[in-house]
């Protein structure tokens, strides 16, 4: 009961600044100030509290000389207490000013001090130091928000979502939600589905994306639409990727690929300039989808340092090396990465990246080093001087560079050497911190096929419009196609991506059969969209960026969780609340399922 009398549901007065704002030009100010103890130090007689909240610390000094009711409620403060504090602000003496922190040229000397909620002993340590394990983060996780880092990371994020949003408004687009519940459709990742209780044995699905309405809502005469969505696709998760996640959804009529990137450029220099106060200059270089593996391997390349893929197959035209003439004549091919003589490896790490290779991907490592006038390695005395010139010159080889060959088929050669590269990156740190490269891959194929499920497939989507120039190959060769499609990169990340779509009813219901769909199943699953198409659509595209990677590298942080209120583990669990959970049977019975696990 005394403790239920002590109780108010309000604060003991109202906060006038906020401890992180306080500057040498407030002396002489009365202050009230509410927040957590950070630290708390007694100095034989004078009580010490930092004092924290969202804008950052401000020392506290509570004298008994000044006010003993406040120094003796001072005296129970412990780390994380929430508490209230009035005084004056003043300059702290010669000596000791704190030159590491914005208010270190001030103290509060404290008159009234009272403990509005005291605090369970802290399962790690709230401060920008060394922290906790994630896992215990992110069950804690409302203590971990308190941290400065988070408390940063999710304010930028804020920053970045308003300078988007007041940019794209700016920019003649209108903001629409669209919807959480609605239908099934294939688009790549397997469905969240929620099942209907108003109509038992039917289920909506969460969104994969708005993909579908927002070329609807193009449809219907909006012109420019985006939104800041909720996606969800329920996959295996990887690093870095969540089951639920937001995006930065735009559309766009009439536009050709250059106007959608142009937008996607001004939207994300906007972030930047609010976040950092950055100019990016537009517009961004472009690169083929099929220029990138032939240089770097993969279609995000980091393009922050070189190292790149050298194609050596016609080098090694007519060589004497069985290993690679046997590989050569099956119509494979050889590729190689030159390692500048600045960053040698050692034959002891050149054997480990071959014992590698061989357990995780079943390939082998030839390497030489160019020695002066000779080259070394074990693979050296079966290559011919004629070899080693066209090898020298493809390569641009040195006196000192290592040269690491690599030889089987292409499309499994080269993400291989993407990861060497940049491992190799990063182990003689060649990546500039701080250096922005931005990057459009462009013209990537429309379909491929795949042995696992022995279908085409669409590399995009299936509503991406084929290149104008590649029609004629849809019947006859449509793996040969190119869509218009376009994805931006920043230093070897994906930061979104998007298309120009079909508008033709015709065009896409044959598109939908080459994936496989006969036309019924086309229309049962996508009737409402072909209807569409039907009644004076109008060419459109757009593109969509998740807003979480972005936010990762506005932060330079290196895990989307950085960036996350409350995110889930890698086995998509929320360690905090314990989601996912069991339900109440009524609730199953209630919804017609019954579960047989």
């Amino acid at each position: 009961m005394a403790d239920q009398e002590a109780y108010s549901p309000l604060p003991p007065w109202q906060r006038t600044a906020y401890c992180g704002t306080l500057r040498a030009t407030d002396a002489g100010r009365e202050v009230a100030l509410l927040g957590w103890v950070q630290t708390r130090r007694d100095h034989g007689g004078l009580i010490f509290i930092d004092l924290r909240d969202h804008a950052g610390l401000i020392q506290l000094v509570l004298n008994p000389e000044t006010s003993a009711a406040a120094h003796d409620a001072g005296a129970d403060a412990r780390s994380e207490y929430f508490v209230a504090a009035r005084g004056k602000v003043v300059l702290r003496s010669e000596g000791t000013v704190n030159q590491e922190l914005p208010t270190g040229q001030i103290e509060v000397m404290v008159a009234d001090f009272e403990i509005v909620n005291p605090s369970a002993p802290p399962p790690f340590p709230i401060g920008d130091g060394d922290t906790a394990a994630e896992d215990i983060r992110l069950k804690y996780r409302y203590l971990d928000l308190r941290r400065p880092a988070m408390q940063r990371n999710l304010r930028a994020r804020h920053q970045a979502l308003k300078a988007i949003r007041d940019f794209l408004d700016a920019d003649g687009f209108v903001e629409v939600e669209t919807p959480i519940l609605w239908k099934s459709t294939p688009e790549g990742a397997r469905d969240y589905l929620v099942p209907s209780r108003v109509n038992p044995g039917r289920f909506y699905a969460l969104p994969q994306s708005p993909q579908l309405l927002k070329q609807l809502l193009m449809v219907a005469g909006f012109d420019r639409y985006y939104q800041i969505a909720r996606c969800f696709r329920d996959e295996d998760l990887r690093a870095n990727r969540q089951p639920e996640f937001s995006q930065i959804d735009l559309e766009m009529t009439c536009p050709r690929p250059d106007d959608v990137m142009a937008v996607a450029e001004g939207m994300v220099a906007a972030a930047y300039r609010r976040v950092h106060g950055i100019e990016i200059k537009p517009p961004f270089m472009k690169m083929p989808y099929a220029e990138a593996l032939e240089r770097f391997g993969i279609d995000r390349p980091d393009l922050r340092f070189g190292l790149e893929l050298k194609n050596l197959t016609a080098a090694f035209a007519g060589t004497s090396f069985k290993v690679f003439a046997d590989l050569l004549a099956r119509g494979q091919s050889i590729y190689g990465i030159n390692l500048p003589a600045a960053h040698p490896l050692s034959r002891r790490e050149l054997d480990e990246m071959t014992e590698t290779l061989r357990a995780r991907h079943g390939l082998g490592l030839a390497w030489v080093k160019v020695g002066d006038g000779a080259w070394q390695g074990p693979s050296a005395k079966y290559l011919g001087e004629a070899e080693r010139a066209r090898a020298a010159e493809v390569a641009q080889l040195q006196t000192g560079d290592t040269l690491l060959m690599v030889a089987g088929e292409a499309r499994r050669l080269r993400p291989v050497l993407a990861d060497i590269r940049l491992s190799l990156g990063a182990k003689f740190g060649l990546a500039r911190s701080g250096e922005l490269k931005f990057l459009w891959v462009v013209d990537f194929p429309l379909f491929e096929y795949s042995e696992e499920d022995r279908r085409m497939m669409s590399v995009n989507h299936p509503f991406t419009a084929p290149h104008p120039e590649d029609l004629g190959a849809l019947d006859s060769a449509p793996l040969s196609m190119r869509a218009l499609a376009y994805d931006m990169v920043l230093n070897g990340e994906e930061l979104g991506g998007g298309s120009i779509r079909i508008h033709s009813r015709e065009l896409q219901l044959k598109v939908l059969e080459v994936l496989g769909f006969n036309r019924e199943e086309a229309l049962d699953r996508f009737g409402f969209l072909i209807e569409a198409l039907t009644y004076g659509a109008p060419p459109h595209g757009g593109c969509a960026f998740g807003v979480d990677r972005l936010c990762m590298m506005l932060c330079g942080t290196d895990s989307l969780r950085d960036v996350l209120a409350f995110p889930k583990t890698g086995k998509a669990v929320d360690p905090m609340s314990g989601a996912p959970s069991e339900v109440d049977a009524r609730q199953l019975k209630e919804l017609a399922i019954k579960v047989t696990l």
